[in-house]
């Protein structure tokens, strides 16, 4: 028997597809409502039996859904808000993205170990040029985006100081997660997503959907060779950990001129500890970076610093219940 860590991580990959599998299938949003069976769920679904009974039994011994007395499976209260397909913290898009795209990169990681990722890298195209790709990437990667991106910009929202700020740009903002919860706390903002052009459709959807116009509208652009729209504050969500410290700084550098003054830049990204050991969607995250990215993971610390050298002052944390957080920087 393998220490319960090791069995975890070993198996881990197992689970990964079954989980994505069931959200993919309709599985969990059928299991949020009751509890049934295996036959039951493959005839109303129009499943193969057999299969589901496999995948059911995998996720009850690891735990993501219940069996109960009766022989019924169920998504149990404490695990709904992530599997309910309806919830905004689903993590179904967010798997797609995984299995659709970074499944397919993480072979690289063999070649990084023994030549070096700008070597491996030279022959491979450029990570956004993957992520948007084709019309199905990209919205699989959006929709990673928004889920990872709005609930927890509704906790981030309130301490980012934003009843001082008449205008935002959200510095690749994908469909408007951040803009949305941001507009939806703050009357009289107005918000802008800057984004390549291939975005500009969903960004349209997502005014249309919410009932945003003249509120929110679009801007594109390529962040590396373009500067940003003039603004009061300039927003960076799971930006910044893309690229190297020197792209970082650039980019920093474009928020600073872009803000007037008293403006501010708002840094929303995961965290590591202080010691880096964790916290584990951190580390996982900060691998990931390696292979479908440039970038990697930083402390407030190594944030700040940056922030610093960008000539932004007065840095400020704000930690949210979730995986991810707020670092402040103001203009003067």
């Amino acid at each position: 028997m393998l220490p319960s860590a090791l069995e975890k991580a070993v198996y881990g990959v197992y689970a990964t597809t079954a989980i994505h599998l069931a959200d993919k299938h309709g599985v969990f949003g059928f299991l949020v409502d009751q509890a049934a069976p295996t036959a039951e769920i493959a005839d109303k679904l129009g499943l193969d039996e057999e299969t589901l009974d496999r995948l059911l039994v995998l996720l009850d011994s690891f735990g993501v859904i219940d069996r109960n007395e009766d022989g019924a499976y169920l998504v149990t209260p404490e695990m709904a808000p992530y599997l309910d397909p309806r919830s905004p913290r689903s993590v179904g898009g967010f798997l797609s993205h995984v299995m659709g795209s970074t499944i397919g990169r993480l072979p690289h990681l063999d070649g990084y170990l023994t030549d070096g990722k700008s070597a491996v890298d030279a022959a491979l195209p450029a990570p956004f040029e993957v992520m948007y790709k084709t019309p199905k990437l990209t919205e699989e990667f959006l929709a990673a985006m928004w889920e990872l991106t709005y609930d927890v910009s509704r906790e981030l929202v309130p301490m980012a100081g934003l009843d001082q700020v008449g205008h935002l740009v959200d510095v690749g903002g994908a469909s408007g997660p951040f803009c949305v919860a941001a507009l939806e706390a703050t009357p009289g903002l107005r918000a802008t997503v800057y984004e390549l052009p291939e975005v500009e459709p969903y960004v349209a959807d997502t005014v249309e959907k919410f009932g945003l116009q003249g509120r929110l509208d679009f801007a594109a652009g390529d962040f590396h060779r373009d500067e940003f729209p003039a603004t009061d504050c300039v927003a960076f969500g799971y930006i910044l950990s893309g690229w190297t410290d020197e792209t970082g700084l650039e980019l920093l550098q474009k928020a600073y001129r872009a803000c007037s003054d008293g403006g501010r830049v708002l840094i929303m990204d995961r965290l590591f500890d202080d010691d880096r050991r964790g916290p584990l969607p951190t580390a996982v995250m900060n691998l990931s970076m390696h292979v479908e990215a440039k970038g990697r993971h930083r402390t407030s610390a190594e944030f700040i610093g940056l922030l610093e050298a960008a000539g932004f002052v007065d840095c400020e944390v704000h930690r949210s219940t979730q995986d991810k957080q707020l670092v402040i920087g103001h203009k003067r």
